[in-house]
C-alpha cells in the first residue's frame, strides 16, 4: 500500500493530541504492526451508549498538538515513512472518496491520542478502541490499539488492515450524515460499515493518492483483521462460548462477506444492512 510521493496531504484533517511519534513502521520497511485492544470496539454501538451516560457538559478533546502535522505530513512520500502521515493520507483518500459519492458529506477530522479522550460522547480510554462519537462528529484512535489487534486477537497485521479499521469508522460518519444511527440493530450498522470500508478499497486508486492499485495481500489484511474482531471469534478467545444473541458487531463470517460485498461492488448504495445480517 504506497503512496505516491508527489501527492499533496492535508493534514489539518487529523489532530495529534499526543501519543507516538513519527519515524518508520515497527514491523518492516514502509509498514506498520497492526495490533488490537481490550475491548475491540471499531463502532458507534458504544460512542452511543456513552452519550446517553455521560453526565454534565462534554470537555472538548483539545490539547496542545506535541507535533506539527502540516509540516511533518506534506505529501505521499511523507505518508510511506511516518505511521501518523500514514494516517492522514488515509483519512485524506476516504474523505476524498466521501466527497465524491456523497453530495451531503462534510469531512470529519480524526483525533490521534494517547490512554485517554473527553469527547463529545464522555470519556474513553485506549480500551474502548478506536470509535466515532456522532457528537462531535470525529474519529478517536489510539494507535497503540493496532499492537493489541494482532497480538490480542490473532490478526495478521499490515499498513492496509489499519486502514481498514479507519474506513470502518469513516463508515459510521456516513451513517451519521444519512441518518443511519438512529435506530436499527447494532450488528446491522457495523457491517454496513464494513461494507463502506469495502466500497472505499475498491474506488480507492481513482482518487489518485496511491501509487498502484491495491494488492490481494493489500485485501487479505483487510479481510483477516474483519474476521479477527468477529463476535463470536473474540468470544471464543476469551473462554467464552459463542453466543450469538450478544453480538454486536456480526460474526466473522459475515463481517468478512460486509466488507468483501462492499469491494465486489464498489458500490455503496449496495452496503443495505438488510442484504448484510
Amino acid at each position: 500500500m504506497d503512496f505516491r510521493d508527489d501527492v499533496n496531504l492535508d493534514a489539518s484533517q487529523v489532530q495529534d493530541t499526543g501519543g507516538r511519534g513519527g519515524g518508520g513502521f515497527p514491523g518492516g520497511s514502509g509498514g506498520m504492526v497492526i495490533g488490537g485492544g481490550g475491548v475491540v470496539t471499531l463502532i458507534a454501538f458504544i460512542v452511543l451508549a456513552l452519550l446517553n451516560n455521560a453526565g454534565g457538559e462534554p470537555e472538548p478533546a483539545q490539547r496542545q498538538p506535541p507535533a506539527n502535522l502540516a509540516q511533518q505530513c506534506r505529501t505521499g512520500k511523507d505518508a510511506d515513512q511516518s505511521e501518523k502521515c500514514q494516517v492522514v493520507g488515509v483519512v485524506n483518500s476516504i474523505q476524498d472518496y466521501w466527497k465524491t459519492e456523497l453530495p451531503e458529506y462534510t469531512l470529519a477530522k480524526t483525533v490521534l491520542y494517547s490512554g485517554g479522550v473527553r469527547t463529545a460522547c464522555g470519556a474513553a480510554d485506549s480500551s474502548v478502541g478506536p470509535f466515532y462519537c456522532p457528537g462531535d462528529q470525529r474519529v478517536y484512535l489510539d494507535l497503540t490499539f493496532f499492537d493489541q489487534l494482532r497480538s490480542q486477537f490473532g490478526a495478521q497485521g499490515g499498513p492496509f488492515a489499519q486502514a481498514y479499521v479507519i474506513a470502518h469508522e469513516y463508515g459510521h460518519h456516513v451513517q451519521n450524515l444519512l441518518g443511519g444511527l438512529e435506530g436499527g440493530s447494532s450488528v446491522a450498522t457495523e457491517l454496513q460499515a464494513d461494507c463502506y470500508a469495502g466500497a472505499w478499497t475498491k474506488n480507492a486508486y481513482e482518487g489518485g493518492f496511491y501509487e498502484k492499485q491495491f494488492t490481494d495481500a493489500d485485501i487479505a489484511q483487510a479481510l483477516d483483521a474483519a474476521a479477527a474482531v468477529g463476535d463470536d471469534r473474540i468470544q471464543r478467545r476469551s473462554g467464552g462460548r459463542v453466543d450469538p444473541e450478544s453480538f454486536t458487531h456480526g460474526s466473522s463470517k459475515q463481517r468478512v462477506a460486509a466488507f468483501q460485498r462492499g469491494y465486489d461492488t464498489g458500490d455503496p448504495d449496495r452496503c443495505a444492512p438488510a442484504g448484510l445480517v
